[in-house]
C-alpha cells in the first residue's frame, strides 16, 4: 500500500514524526474512550471527526448537516439499523436524525448517498477524496438501513388539513418546509413541541435559513412563540397517569 492510500494513523507511524504519532494516539485514545461507553458504534464517529479535522474538506464536511444528533440519541439506538447509519453516514457528514425526511423519501436518499459513497456519480470521486477510506455498505446492510430510516422517518401532516390555511398554519409551513417536509402536531405532545421547536430553531440558524428574523422577513412573519401555539394545539394527547 503506497503512503497516499494509507490512513493519517497508518502514516504517523510510518513516519515516526512527533506531531503524527500524537495525532495517531489521539484516535486510539478517542476510540478506546468511546469502546467503553454504550452504544458500540460511537468509535466510527469519533474516527470521522477526527478525520474531518485534518482533511483540506473538512469544514465543508462539516456544513453538509447540522450536528443534530449523537448515537446514543438515535430511535432504538442498540439496533443494527442505528449501528449502519452512525457506521456510514458519519463519513461524509454529521449523523443524520431519521426524522430529517418522510419514510417515502429516504429510499431515494440512501441510494443517492450509496451511489456517492461508490465514488460514482457527481460527487462521488470528490467524497472519496475528501475522506479516508470511504466504504459502502452491503446489500444486506442497505437493506436494514433503508427499513430503519424509514420505520423512523418524519410523519407528515395531511396536507389538506384546514388549520394550515390559517395565518398560524402559514407560519408553520414556511418555517418548517424550508428543511423538511412538514410534520404531523401529533408527533409531539404540548409540552414536548417548545423544546423541539427551539432545537429546530438552532439547526435553522446554523443553516442560514430563515427563522423570523427582521433582517430576512417573510410574510406572514415568522413568529416562533406562534408556531409553537399551532403545534401544541393539534398535539398528541398527553398519556395519562396510571
Amino acid at each position: 500500500m503506497n503512503d497516499e492510500r494509507k490512513s493519517p494513523a497508518q502514516r504517523a507511524h510510518r513516519s515516526c514524526s512527533p506531531k503524527l504519532l500524537g495525532a495517531a494516539a489521539l484516535i486510539g485514545s478517542a476510540t478506546a474512550l468511546a469502546q467503553s461507553q454504550a452504544p458500540p458504534h460511537a468509535p466510527e464517529v469519533a474516527r470521522a471527526k477526527y478525520l474531518w479535522s485534518q482533511s483540506p474538506h473538512g469544514k465543508l464536511l462539516e456544513r453538509i448537516l447540522p450536528p443534530a444528533i449523537e448515537p446514543r440519541e438515535l430511535p432504538e439506538p442498540r439496533s443494527e439499523g442505528a449501528r449502519l447509519t452512525a457506521r456510514y453516514c458519519v463519513q461524509c457528514h454529521y449523523l443524520p436524525n431519521p426524522e430529517m425526511h418522510a419514510a417515502a423519501k429516504w429510499k431515494t436518499i440512501i441510494e443517492r448517498m450509496v451511489w456517492r459513497m461508490q465514488g460514482k456519480g457527481n460527487l462521488g470521486e470528490v467524497m472519496k477524496e475528501m475522506m479516508d477510506n470511504v466504504e459502502a455498505p452491503t446489500d444486506q446492510e442497505l437493506a436494514i438501513l433503508t427499513r430503519y430510516l424509514r420505520k423512523h422517518g418524519q410523519r407528515e401532516i395531511d396536507l389538506k388539513h384546514p388549520a394550515l390555511k390559517s395565518s398560524a398554519g402559514q407560519m408553520f409551513s414556511i418555517a418548517c418546509s424550508q428543511c423538511h417536509v412538514l410534520p404531523d402536531p401529533r408527533r409531539y405532545t404540548a409540552r414536548e413541541w417548545p423544546e423541539v421547536v427551539d432545537r429546530m430553531k438552532r439547526h435553522m440558524a446554523w443553516a442560514n435559513v430563515v427563522v423570523g428574523t427582521d433582517a430576512m422577513r417573510t410574510i406572514p412573519v415568522l413568529d416562533t412563540e406562534e408556531i409553537v401555539r399551532f403545534l401544541q394545539r393539534y398535539a398528541r394527547a398527553e398519556p395519562k397517569a396510571k
